[in-house]
C-alpha cells in the first residue's frame, strides 16, 4: 500500500475533527420530548411527529459520529484512504467530499445493490 497524499490526509483530519466536535456538541444537548396535553388532537399529533423526526435525526448523527471516529482511527493507523473491502486507494475526490468514506465507489456501489 502506498501512502496517501499527506496534505489530503491532514485536510481530512481537520474536517473530521471539526465535524466530530460539532456532532458531540449537538448530541450533548438534551432532547425535548413532546408535552402532550388535552388540547387539539392535531397539535398533539404534530408534536409527537416532530419528536420522532428529532429522534431519527439524532440516531443518524450518532451513526455519522461512529463513521467519523472510525476514519480518524484509520488515519492514526496509516490506513486512511484505502478501501476496506478491496484494499485499493479511494479516489481523492471522494475523500474530499466524504472523508469518512471507507469504501471506493465501486465497492460502495456493489454493497448498495
Amino acid at each position: 500500500m502506498r501512502a496517501m497524499d499527506p496534505q489530503l490526509v491532514e485536510n481530512a483530519r481537520q474536517t473530521l475533527e471539526s465535524e466530530r466536535a460539532r456532532l458531540r456538541l449537538e448530541l450533548s444537548e438534551e432532547v425535548e420530548h413532546p408535552r402532550v396535553s388535552h388540547g387539539a388532537q392535531t397539535a398533539a399529533s404534530t408534536e409527537v411527529s416532530e419528536s420522532q423526526r428529532g429522534q431519527q435525526l439524532r440516531e443518524r448523527e450518532e451513526a455519522h459520529l461512529v463513521l467519523i471516529e472510525g476514519a480518524l482511527r484509520l488515519i492514526e493507523k496509516g490506513a486512511f484512504g484505502f478501501c476496506q473491502t478491496c484494499g485499493k486507494p479511494i479516489a481523492p475526490e471522494r475523500l474530499e467530499a466524504l472523508p469518512w468514506a471507507t469504501d471506493c465507489v465501486d465497492c460502495h456501489s456493489k454493497k448498495r445493490r
